[in-house]
């Protein structure tokens, strides 16, 4: 991205928010001084999911030795940032797939939703995309990922709603085609399916 900006453009756009914000009071802070660096600084940590790599997170991977069973790591946190607002999104993840011949380290899953959440979202996508990495890495027989979440862009601002909770899934392979795999990922995760 040739046109993108540098970091002191970022830098003096966001003192020039900064200042915009405080304008309405009349008063520029001492301690807002360093505001615009710590934003960038904090920016680099929290967007960090655009320079990673899902296929380097999930490649190393071990044998299964004939497991066949769910393999699911649930209530996982994550935080992420609407696209829309600029405002976070938080809560928690259940990932799930069911192998073939080889399984990946619970940390990676882990670090799967870390990468995906590391960057500007919107909770669809950010479903979506783990179940994509999933599929296309591992080739499990099935794979699902609920994500439960609060957004700050409801709860501050608009409707105000404070306790309305978001909850996405991508179900795919056996966990979609056959119920009973699909009930018994929900029961391992205490959410009641509709029967």
């Amino acid at each position: 991205m040739s046109d993108a900006p540098s970091r002191e453009q970022a830098v003096s756009a966001v003192d020039t928010l900064v200042r915009y914000i405080e304008s309405a009071n009349g008063e520029l802070r001492e301690g807002l001084a360093s505001t615009p660096e710590r934003v960038i600084e904090s920016f680099d940590e929290i967007y960090s999911g655009y320079s990673g790599d899902a296929k380097s997170i999930l490649d190393a991977t071990f044998n299964s030795e004939g497991y066949d069973g769910i393999v699911l790591l649930r209530d996982i946190e994550f935080h992420s940032v609407c696209e829309h607002h600029l405002l976070p999104f938080t809560g928690k993840a259940h990932i799930a797939y069911i192998p073939t011949d080889r399984i990946v380290g619970i940390s990676k899953l882990a670090r799967l939703l870390d990468l995906h959440s590391s960057k500007l979202q919107n909770q669809e996508r950010l479903t979506k995309g783990i179940a994509d990495d999933i599929e296309s890495i591992l080739a499990p027989l099935g794979c699902a990922v609920i994500l439960e979440a609060t957004h700050n862009c409801m709860q501050c601002r608009g409707v105000s709603k404070q306790n309305a909770v978001m909850i996405t899934s991508a179900i795919r392979g056996a966990f979609f085609d056959k119920q009973e795999a699909r009930g018994e990922l929900l029961q391992l995760i205490n959410i009641q399916s509709d029967k």
